[in-house]
């Protein structure tokens, strides 16, 4: 069996070598004569998966390490009979951190008391949903908008003019589709940028086409009360110089990049290739990840809780330093930035999650044993 795969993709021996040669390409570089006797293809998102790769080469499984599927041809996968699964969930909880991390520095330039803002979370999926029982958690304000759910589930979903119109902070977490009445290509359009609220924060960490990126560049342009974090870009690995140097926090793309998101969608990919194959997995994520470098904290009882929020998200991760990494590599030389950016992505370092940091308090504080349990901690005695 051969197995064409995308070289950033992790622990693919420990879980692949088994079933026969693993070749490794570079994401963007894989094409027809990589695939053409291959017989699983597992990818990340910036490979286009479609007819014009895939026919005429014996792929039968294709396997995305990523939550969104916009990259795969799922129409031509029925029709040529090509077994797919994607990784739901896997990195959900590093766009979790990112966004964390994000909110912490706008609070700090922007002054204000993140605890006193209402949020807007626009798609309530696998990454949306956990960002809302983070911040509900804390004890925040939060609306969420996403039609296709309030569609099929009913509940308490609101429109997207009503988070524009009500919401101090907007978070963006749709998947990327470009037809229909739900469509999401420039949801955020010109118009509707221009109708966030004064001193509103956006922040994209879902797909770049979510948002107009010409017209956000405009808005930035225009008015300096709105704060902007994008770690997805309309054109990536192209993006907009000056619109990246516009956003508080601009990043490429590693939003869901900790070690623990990137391991479990390949483990994702393998436990579904197994179960295609109709054979029981012989291998497990928890034997392979490494032990976090900061085993615990501690903190006194009469901590100051907005320092013990941002002690406990920094500690673990800081995006802060992605941006610094990310303004360094952009270039005037367009093929130079594509490269780079891709570089960034390729040699990203080690990150770990916030989830199941072990935390000790010494003293009774109601509201800092929320904190913890609201970003997934683990409180010891």
């Amino acid at each position: 069996m051969l197995i064409v795969a995308d070289e950033n993709i992790p622990l693919l021996d420990a879980f692949f070598a088994g079933f026969g040669e693993i070749r490794r390409y570079p994401g963007r570089a894989i094409d027809r004569d990589c695939v053409r006797d291959a017989d699983v293809l597992l990818v990340r998102s910036v490979t286009k998966v479609d007819r014009a790769l895939l026919e005429g080469s014996r792929v039968r499984f294709v396997g995305t390490c990523t939550i969104g599927t916009d990259h795969l041809d799922l129409p031509y996968f029925a029709e040529a009979g090509i077994h797919w699964s994607s990784a739901p969930g896997c990195n959900a909880r590093g766009v979790v951190d990112y966004v964390l991390g994000s909110l912490l520095t706008l609070a700090e330039l922007d002054g204000a008391d993140l605890a006193s803002r209402t949020y807007g979370v626009v798609g309530a999926g696998e990454v949306g949903g956990r960002l809302v029982e983070v911040l509900r958690g804390l004890g925040w304000k939060v609306l969420v908008c996403d039609p296709p759910r309030q569609a099929t589930e009913g509940g308490e979903y609101v429109g997207l003019e009503q988070i524009l119109a009500e919401c101090d902070v907007i978070s963006l977490h749709t998947p990327l589709t470009r037809s229909g009445e739900q469509a999401t290509w420039h949801l955020l359009d010109a118009e509707r940028l221009a109708s966030l609220r004064e001193g509103a924060w956006l922040i994209n960490a879902s797909r770049g086409p979510v948002i107009d990126n010409i017209a956000l560049r405009e808005l930035l342009l225009d008015r300096e009360d709105v704060l902007a974090v994008l770690d997805v870009w309309e054109e990536e690995p192209q993006v907009d110089p000056e619109l990246a140097d516009l956003c508080v926090i601009a990043t490429p793309h590693i939003a869901g990049y900790s070690l623990d998101g990137k391991q479990r969608g390949t483990a994702q990919i393998y436990q579904a290739f197994c179960a295609w194959r109709g054979e029981a997995a012989q291998v497990w994520l928890a034997d392979l990840l490494p032990r976090p470098w900061l085993a615990r904290l501690e903190l006194q009882g009469d901590s100051d809780p907005v320092w013990a929020l941002a002690t406990l998200c920094r500690a673990v991760y800081d995006p802060r330093r992605d941006d610094a990494d990310f303004r360094r590599s952009l270039s005037e030389d367009p093929a130079q930035q594509r490269a780079n950016f891709d570089l960034l992505r390729k040699g990203y370092p080690v990150r770990r999650e916030i989830e199941g940091l072990r935390v000790r308090i010494d003293g009774e504080s109601a509201a800092l044993r929320q904190i913890v349990r609201a970003l997934g901690g683990v409180l010891e005695n």
